[in-house]
């Protein structure tokens, strides 16, 4: 009998729809962003709130964005949603800003992280300084830290052609990383609070250069901004629960418990796990940690009480996990990419559907290439606060869109309505405008080149809409 297509079948039970969210969410930030945070911070207390912000913020944004994907649950994401609310041009824009920094952004940072893991293991060699030193446009020094940057590089080429091989392996490949992730982040808490001989000083006394200000002061809130968006990182991943909102039972109680219950366990997971790195290490050595570039605060925390053996043991987690992360965001992008340009929006050759595989290869290729450039454009952080600055804007965008979907279509079906509205969703649109207007001002290296590579899609738009006229 022939499978009914376009029918939503609502499967999911609370269970495994909060598991969905922790399995989306946990991955390599949680290993390595309080380095940035307490360098920007300056005072172990803040970093830790500054987790709790971010993760309130993106609890916000969840719950309205679970509203849209709920009404287009069976439509495909973003690129629909967008369509709907805002037309064609906001369509393509997101579709454009995945591809030119969100998704390879994210592929590149994550890769970048195993790298970094693989090099403490087996230190990799660099370039002289001189060359190492070679700047383009003032911007970019794209032979800094080559050794680490080479092998990211092959990492994400090779996972590429791992994924042109067929979805079946590809998907196998990242079986057990959750569970992974699980097990070892226990492993650094208990280990660290049984055996870490940490202090409780360490999470009272403040970095040496802290100087204490009102939170009112704007200094304060630039640093505040600045470590949230590390964090931001380590919450990525919170809207793909949305994308199945129409297969969850009970969505109108069970979506918005997913989302809250799965991001409220993540968020206490964030704060334990950050409470042992400040605990067993005091801020000065995990800043010490942030400056020397190829560290990950996991390992050096590890290493702090385990020694080198340990810090071996988790930086081959580190590396097995961040495998299964890269392989898995290699895995979805290309597949939107491939439906743009069968819509005449993006480059033809990412149409073209293996005969053998079934899988977009061309798609991939041209992922992997531009993914690789950005390796060359910046460190793991540069490339974490672009890509976040970039999906910040969706994200908002697709916020308001309840707002203007709530005025346009009264009367739609909303199997799921944000709780707390009008102030949860209108809360995370002026948070996102916030962050949007303090990263040019913290960071406005990314978050200049974030918005060059979202605009570089307009020439294209015009050529490919008036092809396709």
């Amino acid at each position: 009998m022939e499978k009914q297509q376009g029918q939503l079948v609502r499967t999911l039970s609370l269970q495994a729809a909060t598991i969905l969210v922790i399995s989306s969410v946990i991955g390599s930030g949680v290993y390595k962003k309080v380095a940035p945070m307490s360098n920007e911070l300056l005072s172990p207390t803040l970093v830790l709130w500054a987790w709790v912000i971010a993760g309130f913020i993106s609890l916000c944004g969840a719950l309205s964005n679970a509203e849209i994907a709920g009404m287009m649950a069976d439509s495909g994401g973003e690129y629909v949603y967008f369509k709907r609310i805002y037309g064609k041009f906001m369509a393509f824009l997101w579709g454009w800003s995945t591809f030119a920094v969100i998704k390879t952004a994210a592929v590149a940072s994550i890769a970048y992280v195993f790298t970094q893991s693989l090099n403490a293991l087996f230190p990799l060699p660099q370039l002289p300084v001189e060359i190492a030193q070679i700047s383009l446009l003032g911007l970019f020094q794209p032979f800094d830290n080559f050794g680490v940057k080479l092998v990211t590089i092959l990492l994400i080429l090779s996972l590429t052609f791992v994924n042109t091989r067929g979805l079946k392996g590809a998907a196998a490949l990242s079986t057990n990383i959750t569970r992974l992730v699980v097990i070892s982040l226990a492993g650094i808490v208990l280990s660290g609070l049984l055996f870490g001989q940490g202090s409780w000083n360490n999470l009272q006394i403040n970095a040496e250069s802290y100087t204490q200000s009102s939170i009112t002061d704007f200094q304060f809130i630039k640093s505040m901004f600045a470590a949230m968006l590390a964090a931001f990182w380590a919450y990525e991943g919170w809207n793909t629960l949305g994308f199945i909102g129409g297969e969850i039972k009970e969505p109108n109680k069970n979506l918005p418990l997913a989302l809250a219950g799965g991001l409220l366990i993540i968020i206490s997971t964030y704060l334990l796990v950050n409470f042992t790195y400040l605990y067993v290490l005091p801020i000065d050595q995990i800043i010490g940690v942030f400056k020397a570039q190829n560290e990950i605060a996991a390992v050096a925390v590890v290493k702090q009480f385990a020694g080198p053996i340990g810090a071996a043991i988790i930086s081959v987690v580190i590396l097995i996990t961040t495998l299964g992360c890269t392989n898995s965001t290699i895995l979805m992008p290309p597949r939107v990419y491939n439906a743009m340009a069968k819509d005449g929006l993006f480059f033809k050759a990412a149409a073209n559907i293996h005969p053998k595989f079934n899988t977009p290869n061309q798609a991939l290729w041209i992922q992997g290439a531009w993914a690789s450039v950005l390796v060359l454009s910046g460190s793991f952080d540069q490339l974490t606060d672009m890509l976040i600055y970039a999906a910040f804007f969706f994200y908002g965008a697709t916020a308001f869109g309840v707002f203007i979907l709530r005025k346009r279509e009264p009367n739609a079906d909303r199997p799921y309505k944000v709780w707390g509205y009008p102030v949860i969703p209108g809360l995370f649109v002026l948070f996102c405008i916030a962050l949007i207007l303090i990263t040019w001002v913290n960071a406005p290296r990314e978050a200049l080149i974030g918005s060059i590579l979202m605009l570089s899609g307009l020439p294209f738009y015009w050529y490919w809409n008036r092809s396709s006229n």
